[in-house]
């Protein structure tokens, strides 16, 4: 029998036996699976690193929880809509369903190949017809909900990719607006678009936030502040342009009280105003030259206008002012400006030698900058000596032009996109009944076929283009945009439950039994783009009367970035690393022991070294034990140690699989491993014992590195395949692992030390004295002394006197010297063994002291009357070395 492990053998085998047994297939019968999922991949050609780590997780915690007796759910799909597509086809004189397919079938070898277990029956790709015809099934379901608008609006607009992006695709990173795909610069145009109206759920949104207990902190607060939800007033100014119009224009602000301090009012350069507006200069070259420009690039910059706004209650006119530092999708887009008692106003108003009028009492609080605390009003008429608290109530009571408002910087989704490669939106536009809904038995509206063209290939398309109006039976258009890839990727999870349904786009008994996912696994650069609509869609879906649950997710667990050479792995940097360079098997379990899974890692070659050197290690452990002498059957004190160390593991794995700490459980698999080496070696290990502890090796690795733990299965001759066995269990209840391995290291430590200061070459005997029960009792008390918080301020006259009132310590000539000292450190004091464990754990474990120094060891109670004994106390024992 070879000691060499060969990955490339093993996996082929291994998955073609999980094939033939069905491991992964999940019946539709079951109760409550546990649902796993990765982020489904786009289909952009082949996989990276980033796409293994994902799915190397997943795959573990599946295995785990299967093996711990769960029915699980573990499925995968394709995102196979998009631009990227459709531009990789154009460039390459091809069409994009041909070109995605080739894409798919490549990326799906690759996770085959990797051993990813899922269930392929339930694979599903978002640009098959029987896909998308959902996609146009639930919008017509959200259109006849009102949760679908069409109006014109501003947007950003990526010339090159030639559609419209939403606010969450542009990227300003750099200092510029850039669209995410193609980092082109973003421009502004107004187009008749069509909208999920997702700000109705903002408050729902935001306020859920505070139940998701299994997502991330800093992902929940990502969405919080792209919600953006404030509480304040809208105040009302009229805007009188030059020509004498009027037109109303609302500022939102959180402290209406200092309405009086108002010297200007700016507008966003994207506000509806704007563009009727004009200034002493061209305001439209100037507004086209600061949109979308990073603060640092505009600062406070502006342009004065040739509008007044009238202050609606002084009537005093004020100068308007178009200005970048004023967003457009926060509050309202337009600001009252109060230079005395906002920052960001100061600023401006220094920047273009405005006033700045105080209007709340700083009460000796330094003039110079703004004044943004709370005081008592001055120069507001009528509300004059009112407390800001109060005054703002009665602003909000008394004058019709401020209202109670709450705004958000959220806004409606757009789902528009101006490309061939998506879903197309179920309209027909009517001259004489106007959008028309696509009946739902003509559903799916399928795609055309693909021309090459530079702008939308579906107006290019007469077939496509015209038809009849479902209404009236007259001519009509069919809408031409397409839907937004992110509604692709809003539901699909459901689909996954049932996606061979045809009547529906899923099953909703089945939804609602098996819901909410129970893990879900990605990257946080998705908090503002899917995981917002994700939980949009399924509120949205409940609502409806489609589902129960109204929060897809329990558990989200994001997974960081892998770096080569200092940076992110990616085409463009050169440094891309093959999944498949150095085997399925190492690459799998290399990146899953390299860090936690939220941080990002450098991918090192000498650490992927020692991933495979710990591969062949276990192999050739186990293959020594099938082929070795038959241990023996009589009972040795390290045979307790080690079964105790087997048991201390699989406790200790077990906690690490359940939060997905899969570096620390390679770590106490690492140490398990160590020492049954060390076992094996020292003499002829016990059989049962050794064979259980290389069992329960494999079976804790199994998830993690799958072929491997097969291999050394099927050697150690485990019933059954090792995917589907079950997962180790304690034989002994272990209430202490750390407390008993601290022990153990700390004595071996303190012997090293020993040897090494002295200089003991060879020591013959190694005496180990545990402390006289006494010092246990002692020290229980002071840490009973210590109050909740364990910092020991209970005084330390206190402590002596609760130790010294126990008669067992009280009799002894050392206790009160003890106990003095143990009153001195009382904060520091960690809990201890009892005497009798610590005297067991220290016997069991006396082999390694032995197998290290190749010295007798003897381990023994203290008496009283040894100077040994006074030097040891309780989780320390005394040391002497002959």
């Amino acid at each position: 029998m070879t000691r060499n492990y060969d990955h490339a053998e093993a996996q082929e085998f291994w998955q073609y036996m999980w094939r033939n047994e069905n491991v992964f297939t999940l019946e539709s019968d079951v109760e409550d699976p546990t649902y796993v999922l990765g982020m489904f991949p786009y289909t952009s050609g082949t996989l990276h690193m980033g796409h293994i780590r994902n799915y190397a997780i997943t795959d573990a915690y599946a295995r785990y929880r299967r093996m711990s007796g769960d029915d699980v759910l573990h499925p995968m799909g394709w995102d196979a809509f998009g631009l990227p597509a459709e531009n990789a086809a154009y460039e390459r004189y091809t069409d994009p369903q041909s070109w995605t397919k080739a894409c798919i079938s490549r990326m799906r070898d690759e996770l085959e190949t990797m051993g990813f277990g899922y269930d392929w029956s339930r694979e599903i790709t978002t640009c098959e017809p029987s896909y998308y015809r959902w996609n146009q099934w639930l919008f017509r379901r959200f259109y006849e909900a009102g949760l679908v608008e069409y109006e014109a609006a501003m947007v950003n607009w990526c010339p090159d990719c030639e559609t419209v992006l939403a606010e969450a695709q542009v990227e300003t990173g750099d200092g510029h607006r850039r669209c995410w795909r193609c980092e082109t610069p973003v421009s502004r145009r107004e187009l008749d678009q069509w909208f999920f109206t997702i700000t109705d759920y903002a408050d729902e949104l935001v306020d859920g936030l505070d139940d998701l207990e299994g997502w991330p902190d800093g992902v929940t607060e990502i969405q919080r502040n792209w919600i953006g939800r404030q509480e304040g007033a809208h105040v009302r100014f009229e805007v009188v342009t030059a020509d004498g119009d009027a037109t109303p224009v609302e500022v939102f602000t959180t402290r209406p009280e200092t309405v009086y301090g108002a010297t200007y009012v700016a507008l966003s350069p994207g506000h509806d105003l704007v563009s009727k507006l004009s200034s002493d200069g061209d305001l439209a070259t100037y507004v086209e030259d600061v949109y979308g420009r990073s603060a640092a690039e505009v600062g406070y910059s502006g342009r004065l206008t040739d509008a007044r706004a009238i202050h609606p209650l002084t009537g005093e006119e004020l100068p308007v002012y178009v200005a970048p530092y004023v967003l457009e999708d926060v509050g309202t887009g337009a600001v009252m400006g109060v230079p005395a008692h906002n920052e960001r106003d100061h600023a401006f108003a220094s920047e273009h030698d405005l006033p700045a009028v105080s209007v709340i009492d700083t009460d000796g609080a330094p003039s110079e900058g703004a004044f943004t605390g709370e005081g008592t009003l001055t120069r507001s008429g009528e509300f004059d000596g009112l407390e800001s608290p109060v005054a703002r109530e009665r602003l909000l009571e008394e004058v019709d032009a401020i209202d109670e408002a709450v705004t958000y910087r959220l806004r409606d989704w757009l789902i528009s996109r101006q490309r061939y490669w998506g879903t197309p939106i179920p309209i027909v536009h009517c001259d004489d009944c106007g959008h028309v809904l696509v009946p739902e038995e003509e559903l799916p509206v399928e795609l055309p076929p693909f021309v090459q063209t530079t702008g939308n290939p579906l107006a290019e398309s007469e077939k496509f283009l015209e038809t009849t109006c479902p209404d009236c039976g007259g001519p009509a258009t069919r809408e031409t945009d397409t839907m937004d890839t992110f509604v692709d990727s809003s539901w699909y999870f459901l689909r996954f439950l049932s996606p061979d349904l045809e009547d529906a786009p899923f099953d909703t008994e089945r939804a609602n039994a098996w819901l909410p996912i129970d893990v879900y696994v990605g990257g946080d650069e998705h908090a503002t783009l899917h995981l917002l609509y994700l939980r949009f869609f399924t509120k949205a879906l409940a609502d409806l009367g489609l589902l129960e649950h109204r929060e897809p997710v329990e558990r989200l667990v994001n997974q960081g970035t892998v770096l080569h050479g200092g940076e992110k792995m990616s085409k463009s940097t050169g440094n891309v690393v093959s999944p498949h360079e150095y085997g399925s098997e190492t690459t799998r379990l290399f990146l899953l022991s390299a860090a936690h899974p939220e941080q990002d890692f450098e991918w090192t070659t000498n650490r992927v070294g020692s991933t495979y050197d710990f591969q062949q290690t276990l192999f050739s452990m186990v293959v020594d034990a099938v082929e070795g002498p038959t241990g023996r059957s009589d009972r040795a004190p390290q045979d307790a140690y080690v079964e105790r160390e087997i048991d201390r593991t699989i406790a200790a794995v077990t906690v690490e699989y359940e939060r997905f700490r899969f570096h620390r459980a390679l770590s106490e698999i690492r140490r398990l491993a160590r020492l049954l080496r060390r076992y094996a070696g020292y003499e002829t290990p016990h059989e049962a014992v050794h064979r259980r502890g290389l069992r329960t090796l494999t079976a804790l690795i199994a998830p993690m590195a799958p072929h491997l733990g097969e291999e050394c299965w099927n050697k150690l001759r485990g019933d059954g395949l090792v995917v589907t066995a079950p997962w180790p269990e304690s034989d002994s209840q272990i209430d202490y692992p750390r407390l008993e391995r601290r022990l153990v290291e700390r004595t071996v430590d303190d012997v090293r030390d020993i040897t090494s200061v002295v200089d003991i070459e060879n020591p013959t005997t190694i005496d180990v004295v545990v402390a006289p029960e006494w010092k246990y009792r002692a020290h229980r008390i002071a840490l009973e002394c210590a109050d909740g918080d364990g910092d020991g301020r209970v005084p330390m006259a206190e402590v002596v006197e609760a130790i010294l009132d126990d008669a067992l310590v009280a009799q002894h000539d050392d206790a009160e010297r003890h106990a003095a000292e143990l009153a001195g450190r009382r904060a520091e004091l960690d809990p201890t063994l009892e005497r009798e464990r610590e005297l067991e754990i220290l016997t069991q474990a006396s082999w390694l002291l032995e197998d290290e120094f190749g010295a007798s060891v003897i381990v023994r109670r203290g008496t009283d009357d040894e100077d040994l004994t006074a030097r040891a106390r309780p989780g320390k024992p005394a040391i002497h070395i002959a």
